[in-house]
């Protein structure tokens, strides 16, 4: 392993199709520049990772865990209790320097409670959340929080704001970033109690353009858009469901008829490019962000296409510096406010 190498830390026990799709995806992500551990029962995964050609399986490792958290356990609770399972360990091994950050498409909430119980929370980080990059017109818009918190305050909303830019800026290359607060209507005045708050705290926060609708998501009117997690996970839900109900349709319509099968040919790269565009396995995860050290939590659903991509999002993350880039963001800001 090279010393510019980066290690991630996947949870191959998580997931509706572990670990047959956790391995593949991890073998197809893997290089020399980019090391996976895959964590979880090493009498498991061994026979499967052994049986892969030695090209593929060179870069990665196997960290023996041989519990797991299941889909019906409370995260936070089974995370206590299961010291030795994938998601614990996987974690720890970020806390303790063995790798650089932790995937895991398993039990979300254990891997949340994972990651802020070994990771520890960025100092100044009041709520960590999850960031979710998300396809628009005028590409990837951020939203934050997508399910980590089904209540938040508006302080929470505010931090949110700072981390959404700045994942922006670092990871997505966006230079100047905008800020949204979701609600029903673009007037200040429209709203929750707790969006009416929040849009108070936000109107000093850079790059903050107001209240957006749902629709403006898709539209891409803001570079990332912050709300509760429970408002963001319906969100993130919905238009995730609705792309592939409507690229389903597409497909469905071009079967139907003789001259649908000729059109469907003649506009194949197209259809191509926004199957690409809308896909969520193109990603493959998202950040949990306030957190002091990379944590990337994916669909339970996740193929192997998702995995290897999950992976390769982590190792972006890592590149661009993220976690320390937020740490000093949240350290100048209680330098300012001690000061103040």
């Amino acid at each position: 392993m090279s010393v510019g190498t980066i290690v991630v830390a996947l949870d191959a026990m998580g997931g509706d199709h572990a670990p047959d799709v956790t391995i593949e995806g991890a073998a197809a992500a893997a290089g020399p520049e980019l090391h996976v551990r895959l964590v979880g029962d090493a009498r498991v995964l061994e026979p499967a990772v052994m049986a892969l050609p030695e090209d593929r399986r060179v870069h990665l490792e196997i960290v023996d865990a041989p519990d797991k958290v299941h889909s019906h356990e409370e995260g936070a609770r089974a995370v206590r209790s299961k010291p030795d399972s994938s998601v614990v360990v996987a974690c720890r091994e970020v806390r303790e320097g063995r790798a650089a950050a932790a995937v895991s498409l398993g039990h979300t909430g254990a891997m949340m409670a994972a990651s802020i119980l070994h990771m520890r929370r960025i100092p100044g980080v009041i709520r960590p959340g999850i960031a979710t990059p998300l396809p628009s017109q005028q590409g990837l818009v951020v939203l934050l929080d997508a399910g980590a918190n089904a209540e938040a305050k508006p302080e929470h909303l505010a931090q949110y704001a700072v981390m959404g830019r700045l994942f922006a800026q670092r990871v997505l290359d966006i230079e100047d970033p905008t800020v949204g607060l979701l609600s029903i209507g673009e007037e200040a005045e429209r709203g929750s109690d707790l969006v009416l708050a929040s849009h108070a705290l936000l109107k000093d926060t850079p790059g903050f353009i107001g209240n957006v609708e749902g629709r403006d998501i898709p539209r891409g009117t803001a570079n990332v858009v912050v709300t509760d997690g429970f408002t963001g996970n319906v969100a993130l839900k919905l238009y995730e469901a609705s792309a592939q109900v409507l690229l389903s349709e597409i497909r469905a319509s071009v079967r139907e008829t003789l001259i649908g099968k000729i059109g469907g040919l003649l506009i194949r790269p197209s259809i191509r490019r926004l199957l690409a565009r809308l896909d969520p396995d193109a990603v493959g995860g998202a950040f949990l962000l306030g957190v002091n050290g990379l944590s990337v939590i994916g669909h339970g659903s996740s193929n192997s296409t998702a995995v290897a991509n999950a992976i390769r999002t982590a190792a972006i993350g890592v590149r661009h510096d993220l976690v320390q880039e937020l740490a000093a963001e949240f350290g100048d800001r209680g330098a300012v406010e001690s000061s103040a």
